[in-house]
Order: C-alpha cells, then structure tokens, then sequence
C-alpha cells in the first residue's frame, strides 16, 4: 500500500525510520537510462515495527523507494513510503513497486491530462470512454507528441491534422 502524506501519521512513523544512521537491512537497486531518463532506483526496507504492525494488520515490510537523476535534461527526485504484506527478495520487491509506478504513471496522465476521474459514465459508456482516451493517447504517441497536452493543444481544433494521425501507420519494431 502506497502511504502518502494525507496520512500524515503513518507517514511521518515510517519515514522516521528511513532518516539519520539507522540500520537498513535490505537495500536494492536498479538504474534505468532512456526515454530522456537517467535515473538510480533505490529501495530500502526493513521489518515494519511493532506499533505499525498492530495499526495495521499483515504488514510486514516497510519501504523508501527513491528515483533519483535525471528527467527530460532536469534534476529528479521522488520518494514514497509503503507498506506491504509480501515477503520477498529486496530485488523482487523493487520490481514489483517499479511495476506499480508504471502503472500509476500512466494513471496519472489519464486524470490530470484527460481528466478520466471527473467522468461519470455507467455501464458500457465507462468502457467505451476509457477505449477512446487510450486510443486518444496511443494516437499522439504515434504522432510524435511526448506530451499528451501538447499534442491535444495542437490537433484540438485541427481536423486535418487529427484525421491524419489516425491514418498513420506505426514503424515496424526492428
């Protein structure tokens, strides 16, 4: 589970085990260059202490994910706190929160770019809409556009240009 700062006090309980010279028994780390990025992925975790255990029942782990370089030729860096239930290997355990972050990433441009939360749609409407954003996204992808709100600025009011992305042809994977 993700622990963000609206919870405040689990946040500041599990971060304060993170700071200063305190043993961190399992550390993992990857480094990932491209797409614009170059970035050192840190986990650290250690057995959750007892009065977060009792709070929260099933934990097991706590967790410091750091992503730490470089993003689009800027500075980078973005840290998170879990709690987790798994027990598994620092290394698995890395993977699996890179995984989610993807994940979230992608979430994440769904609300904030086309703002997919604010929708109500039921039933079938929920899911043809959702067909259409991804469609939408994979589109200006294609079209050479790195950022979603660039490329909808630029074929918003441009029919011609919209029409013709959808006609493109992906390039082959070598």
């Amino acid at each position: 589970m993700t622990v963000k700062g609206n919870q405040k006090t689990l946040h500041r309980q599990i971060q304060s085990q993170f700071q200063g010279k305190r043993h961190i028994p399992f550390v993992a780390m990857d480094h990932e260059i491209g797409h614009g990025r170059n970035i050192t992925w840190t986990l650290r975790a250690k057995q959750a202490p007892e009065h977060i255990r009792e709070a929260w029942i099933g934990t097991s782990w706590i967790v410091e994910m750091t992503a730490d370089g470089i993003r689009d030729g800027k500075p980078f860096r973005a840290t998170h706190l879990f709690l987790t239930s798994l027990r598994t290997t620092p290394e698995a355990l890395l993977q699996l929160v890179r995984d989610r972050w993807s994940i979230e990433g992608w979430h994440w441009i769904r609300d904030t770019q086309l703002h997919e939360d604010a929708h109500r749609y039921r039933g079938n409407g929920a899911g043809a809409m959702a067909t259409l954003r991804t469609a939408a996204m994979n589109l200006l992808r294609l079209g050479g556009f790195q950022s979603i709100r660039a490329g909808m600025q630029a074929v918003m009011h441009d029919i011609k240009a919209l029409l013709a992305m959808v006609q493109q042809q992906p390039e082959p994977n070598p």
